[in-house]
C-alpha cells in the first residue's frame, strides 16, 4: 500500500535547521549526510553552497529512496574570504573584529531532491548583515554570553547576536539561520506538499 505523500527527509543534523523546518508542522525525519565540505580551488561561494546542498541531499538518498530530501549549506563571505564556523573563542573574536563596521554576505544553498526520480531543484538565497562598529570589550562580552562557536560568522541572529548589527538586508531572515523557508515552501508546494493545505 502506498502513502499519498512521499516521506520528507532533512539531510542535516543541525539543530537550527531542524527547528526551522519544525515550524511548518510537517512530519519529517533527519539524516546525517556524509559529505566532504571542503571548498574546491577558486570555487565561488555560491557554487560551493549549491554543490554541497545537493551533495548532502544525494548522500542520504540511497537510505531514503522514496523520499523528498532537503539539503542546505551556508557560507559567510567577507570580501573574497569565506568565514567558517569559528569552533573556538579566539577564532570568533578574530571573525567579529574583522566584520566590525562592515558587511558580511551569507549565501545559503537549498536543494529539494526527489529521490525517486533523482531530479533536484536548487537555488541560492543571499542575505547581507551590516555590522555595527564593534569594540573588543563588546565582542568578548557577546561571546561569553552566547558562545556561538558552531555558527558561521560567530553569531546567532535569532539570539543576542542581533545586538551586533546595524541592519539586515534580504528577503528571508530564516536564511541567516540556515534554511531559506520562504523559498523552501515554494519548492515543497511545487511537488505537492502544502504546509497550509492545498
Amino acid at each position: 500500500m502506498h502513502t499519498t505523500q512521499p516521506p520528507l527527509v532533512l539531510a542535516s543534523t543541525s539543530p537550527y535547521r531542524r527547528a526551522l523546518l519544525t515550524r511548518l508542522g510537517l512530519t519529517f525525519r533527519t539524516a546525517s549526510p556524509d559529505v566532504d565540505e571542503r571548498r574546491r580551488p577558486d570555487e565561488p561561494p555560491q557554487v560551493l553552497v549549491l554543490r554541497l546542498a545537493e551533495a548532502k541531499a544525494r548522500a542520504v538518498a540511497s537510505a531514503h529512496p522514496d523520499a523528498f530530501i532537503i539539503g542546505s549549506d551556508q557560507v559567510a563571505c567577507l570580501d573574497d574570504a569565506v568565514l567558517g564556523k569559528p569552533l573556538g573563542r579566539d577564532a570568533a573574536i578574530a571573525q567579529l573584529e574583522r566584520a566590525s563596521g562592515r558587511t558580511v554576505l551569507f549565501q545559503t544553498g537549498l536543494c529539494l531532491l526527489d529521490a525517486r526520480s533523482g531530479q533536484a531543484q536548487t537555488l541560492v538565497e543571499p542575505f547581507r548583515v551590516h555590522f555595527r562598529p564593534l569594540g573588543r570589550q563588546r565582542i568578548e562580552g557577546y561571546l561569553d554570553r552566547e558562545q556561538p562557536y558552531d555558527c558561521a560568522g560567530s553569531f546567532k541572529s535569532e539570539g543576542l547576536g542581533i545586538a551586533l548589527f546595524e541592519r539586515l538586508e534580504g528577503e528571508d531572515p530564516n536564511a541567516l539561520i540556515g534554511l531559506p523557508m520562504i523559498r523552501l515552501i515554494r519548492l515543497l508546494e511545487s511537488v505537492g506538499i502544502f504546509p497550509l493545505g492545498a
